[in-house]
């Protein structure tokens, strides 16, 4: 599992393990918070076509789906 201070993700790096779409690497875009100020979620843009998808930061520590850097 990937260890992740989500307060540092912006502009950090990701591969996708099983890439879709040849979508494979990613930069964090942007940080979604709560009223809190809470990370909630974050926007992936893929490096290639520049699409951007949307998902729980958490989803990011599962090293079956994410690799941190370009690989």
């Amino acid at each position: 599992m990937n260890a992740i201070n989500p307060d540092k993700l912006h502009h950090s790096k990701w591969t996708a393990v099983a890439p879709t779409h040849k979508e494979k690497h990613f930069l964090v875009t942007q940080l979604l918070r709560d009223e809190d100020e809470n990370v909630t979620e974050v926007i992936l843009e893929a490096v290639l076509t520049k699409r951007e998808r949307t998902l729980p930061w958490r989803a990011l520590k599962d090293d079956d789906t994410w690799q941190t850097g370009w690989q």
